[in-house]
């Protein structure tokens, strides 16, 4: 599939997705974005916003198969990966896999549950496979872990692990309405839900095809060194107790050649990286002492350090 293509492709999808989430195209554009380079997304906001609705609706628009988690404080791990059960009839153990077997997985408040619990998505996530009963299972090819989560300040939350906070690929916010979007809403669900009428307008195969398509867009040897020295920037800013990975800078390697893909072009510039640099960062940064607790204190820590670090002439 040519770039051109993959354009053509994701916006399909997008304008399917903005039909039932109103107002909301950026975070819509960065949901199809994340899927397109493989990753997991981490949704971060208060409940009733559409996080929910996002997750079925991408599922159903690429023909994909659709599972949920209910995250609750006694929610056990086989709960999230499956379990052996004993067939009276033939005598023996058979695997019933859990609903992480799936091609869009929605973790919904995952920040609810136990850490314990939390970490058993770690494998599938990173991996693409379970280990139960002794036995590694491959997950189903795409495979995508749309999460959400409640403010930590919320009562009944556990602070997701650093460990796993790094290996969602993007986080996002759908943020409140606005007065239009709001009204909009409350017509096109006066008798019906849109989700629920959603057909598939892309199958898995072709989704495979514009993965393998944005990989190959071109990143030249000056943007990789400054994604790099974005990333390092990170590790060392003032305001900061915990950088971001190296994992991070491959994710915004990838996030920027989608970025690219998404607009019919075959190389990534500097504006792609900057342009998806808070989505892929800030959710991997820890800031120092009180800064910490304020919710944009990341997002000003990757606008920062955005500024401070030159930027590239546009090369390709």
């Amino acid at each position: 599939m040519e770039t051109s293509s993959v354009a053509q492709f994701a916006q399909a999808i997008i304008s399917q997705l903005d039909q039932v989430i109103s107002g909301k195209h950026l975070a819509t554009r960065d949901a199809v974005l994340i899927l397109l380079c493989e990753g997991h997304l981490l949704i971060e906001d208060v409940p009733g916003v559409g996080k929910t609705t996002l997750a079925k609706a991408l599922a159903k628009s690429i023909g994909g198969s659709f599972s949920r988690i209910q995250f609750t404080p006694d929610l056990l791990p086989a709960d999230v990966t499956g379990s052996p059960i004993y067939n009276q009839k033939e005598l023996t153990f058979e695997f019933r896999p859990g609903p992480v077997f799936a091609n869009i997985l929605l973790a919904d408040e995952i920040n609810r549950a136990t850490p314990k619990t939390q970490s058993a998505l770690l494998e599938a996530m990173e991996e693409r496979t379970v280990t139960a009963d002794g036995e590694e299972r491959p997950l189903p090819h795409p495979f995508m872990v749309i999460a959400t989560q409640n403010n930590v300040e919320m009562s009944g939350t556990y602070p997701l692990p650093e460990a796993q906070m790094d290996r969602f690929f993007g986080r996002i916010s759908l943020g409140y309405p606005d007065r239009e979007a709001e009204t909009q809403m409350l017509e096109q669900q006066r008798e019906t839900r849109p989700v629920d009428y959603l057909e598939a307008i892309a199958q898995t195969s072709e989704l495979l095809e514009a993965q393998r398509a944005v990989r190959s867009v071109h990143v030249d040897s000056k943007l990789q060194d400054y994604i790099v020295s974005l990333v390092r920037a990170t590790r060392e800013h003032s305001h900061v107790g915990l950088g971001a990975s190296p994992r991070a800078s491959l994710h915004l390697q990838h996030a920027a050649q989608a970025h690219a893909a998404l607009q019919g072009m075959d190389f990534v510039v500097p504006d792609d990286v900057k342009a998806v640099a808070t989505m892929i960062l800030a959710h991997r940064i820890i800031p120092l002492g009180e800064t910490r607790s304020r919710g944009d204190a990341a997002n000003d820590i990757i606008a920062s350090v955005l500024n401070s670090v030159p930027t590239p002439l546009p090369v390709r």
